[in-house]
């Protein structure tokens, strides 16, 4: 049955409704940013650039690196943009616009997200790469969808018992990485750990300015959380729905973190602009091992 016009939304090009790309303008492998603006700084490294394109938040360039194609996608800020993001990639590859029909061969893509985050534990310095074993969603986005096979009842149950979770906020969600991917980007200049996804970035991050937060001590309850040897390392905004979201729809997903600063110790990074970079070219050669 085609899929209706108010659940599939094309604009009049044919492109899918927020991102404005057609099926021919995204590569099989995808890097996800937040910033518009460092879309180009990872496209800078590319030999070429096929496509360029911007609706709001939403800019895509693709083009080659090395001779490997590869799209860039700025997502904007939030899990709230990723359902977008995720669901409308999904949509190019596997859905046929023209019969409003899913496809009978689904393609997996190959989904990286560079980032930047805070680290929550002093073993996790500033100006270091963390690449997130699991994202843990604090967001309540993923329970709109039948999430159960893919989440962590143990990790889930035995976190909420440690920080004495409020029973009025979304019951947190754990969603692993592609292991294979994992061991792709892995090396010596990364560590390994769990990523928090918050709602936002002040108070469900436990920043205070002027409101104070429904629990002050979350942040030392999630510092000390261990569980089975796992901990939540850094903090963050997407990576928990871009694991939840991939794992759903059957495609590899991957979050690097460049740690600017450290919740932990209070430091914050001299040159966090160099860090991105540095990472950026680490990711882009990784990517070519695929």
């Amino acid at each position: 049955m085609p899929i209706k016009d108010s659940e599939l939304i094309l604009n009049p090009d044919g492109s899918v409704y927020h991102l404005n790309l057609k099926p021919e303008h995204l590569a099989p492998t995808v890097i996800l940013v937040g910033d518009q603006d460092r879309v180009s700084k990872i496209t800078k490294h590319f030999d070429t650039v096929e496509h360029s394109i911007q609706k709001r938040e939403f800019k895509t360039e693709t083009g080659t690196y090395n001779g490997k194609r590869i799209s860039v996608v700025s997502t904007g800020i939030g899990c709230d943009n990723i359902d977008i993001v995720l669901n409308e990639l999904d949509a190019l590859v596997n859905i046929d616009f023209k019969t409003r029909t899913i496809k009978k061969d689904i393609t997996t893509l190959n989904i990286i997200r560079i980032g930047t985050s805070g680290s929550l534990q002093k073993e996790i310095p500033v100006d270091s790469f963390a690449i997130s074993t699991d994202g843990l969603d604090f967001s309540g986005m993923l329970h709109f969808y039948n999430i159960e096979a893919f989440r962590s009842f143990p990790f889930e149950d035995a976190f909420v018992v440690h920080t004495q979770w409020n029973a009025n906020k979304a019951l947190p969600v754990l969603i692993s990485n592609n292991k294979t991917l994992e061991k792709v980007f892995s090396s010596d200049q990364t560590k390994l750990g769990v990523t928090a996804t918050a709602s936002g970035f002040y108070g469900p991050q436990g920043r205070v300015l002027r409101l104070s937060t429904q629990d002050p001590d979350l942040n030392d309850k999630i510092h000390t959380f261990n569980f089975e040897g796992k901990k939540i390392v850094n903090f963050e905004m997407e990576t928990a729905a871009i694991y939840g979201l991939s794992a759903l729809l059957g495609h590899n997903a991957l979050s690097l973190n460049a740690i600017i600063a450290n919740r932990a110790t209070g430091e914050f990074s001299n040159n966090p602009g160099k860090l991105v970079e540095d990472l950026i070219t680490y990711a882009l050669g990784k990517i070519l091992k695929l």
